[in-house]
């Protein structure tokens, strides 16, 4: 069998990434100011900022069921059998469950993984699915080992203005409204399910340092039977400076000197939820790649 592995630009992965991979990738929406476009086809990261800056009504979206078919009967004409869909976590977008029922109209080629992750975390599990169908594992198989594994992952994320959770409905007005006077930055972790408040933090500064010590307690808790070379971390991003982005990236690398940290902008439908400026952390439990 050929399986063809595909995901969402959820995962960090760009189409232009995923053609020089053999990875396909679905560019997912962005409203703004009630025009629909589609990440890294006719918006950038920086032009969404920019919106953003102007105060224009930004929103994410899912993809229509019309474009998710399309992608996957143009896979089929590649030449392959089946499908892997890796799609953003079911917790926190419909796409996934709408993907599934899709799916039935393709007679079980097109398997659609519910692997609770997003972002750096949803990223390695494609690297994962992709190195395995190279090994010679069905759709079937791989989908059986993502669910699996997927709550081995860790994600935590602080956002610099509450303005756009306030709008998502995730804060109230007044809590927004007392945390912007205290300059409270709040730490949200994902630990496999919906995005949680974790701490509270004076500033975006110590706000980093408690999304790196949450992090090594993971590292020394949850993962320390894990060797180091399947524990991968990385960083993600919105920011408009990318000497900011080199800088945390610096960060979180002296932090886990025994580590090779990089860096991803979080995608265009994450960065409409946490706003400009965001920063996280995240880290994964890899397959056995070699």
């Amino acid at each position: 069998m050929k399986t063809a592995i595909l995901t969402d630009t959820n995962s960090g992965i760009t189409v232009e990434e995923g053609q020089i991979k053999g990875i396909y990738v679905l560019p997912m929406p962005v409203i703004i100011e009630g025009n629909c476009y589609l990440e890294g086809i006719n918006i950038t990261h920086e032009q969404l900022y920019q919106a953003m800056m102007n105060d224009k009504e930004v929103s994410s979206a899912q993809p229509s069921p019309g474009d998710v078919m399309a992608m996957w009967d143009a896979i089929f004409d590649d030449g392959y059998d089946e499908i892997l869909y890796i799609p953003m976590s079911s917790s926190l977008s419909g796409s996934c469950h709408n993907a599934i029922q899709l799916a039935l109209e393709y007679d079980s080629k097109v398997i659609v993984v519910d692997n609770h992750r997003i972002s750096v975390t949803l990223m390695e599990s494609v690297f994962d699915a992709k190195a395995l169908a190279g090994k010679g594992l069905s759709a079937r198989e791989i989908k059986a080992y993502l669910e699996e594994q997927a709550y081995q992952a860790s994600i935590y994320i602080t956002v610099d203005s509450l303005k756009y959770l306030k709008k998502s409905g995730r804060i109230t007005p007044s809590a927004a409204a007392v945390a912007s006077i205290l300059n409270i930055k709040p730490v949200l972790s994902i630990q496999g399910e919906k995005l949680e408040l974790f701490a509270k933090t004076r500033g975006i500064r110590q706000s980093e340092k408690k999304m790196l010590e949450a992090l090594q307690n993971d590292l020394a808790t949850r993962f320390f039977e894990i060797p180091a070379e399947r524990l991968q971390i990385g960083t993600a991003g919105t920011f408009e400076k990318k000497e900011d982005a080199e800088k945390w990236l610096a960060f979180v690398q002296s932090a886990f000197p025994q580590s090779s940290v990089y860096y991803f902008p979080l995608s265009c439908s994450i960065a409409c939820h946490v706003g400009i400026n965001a920063l996280g952390i995240g880290v994964s439990v890899l397959a056995e790649r070699n």
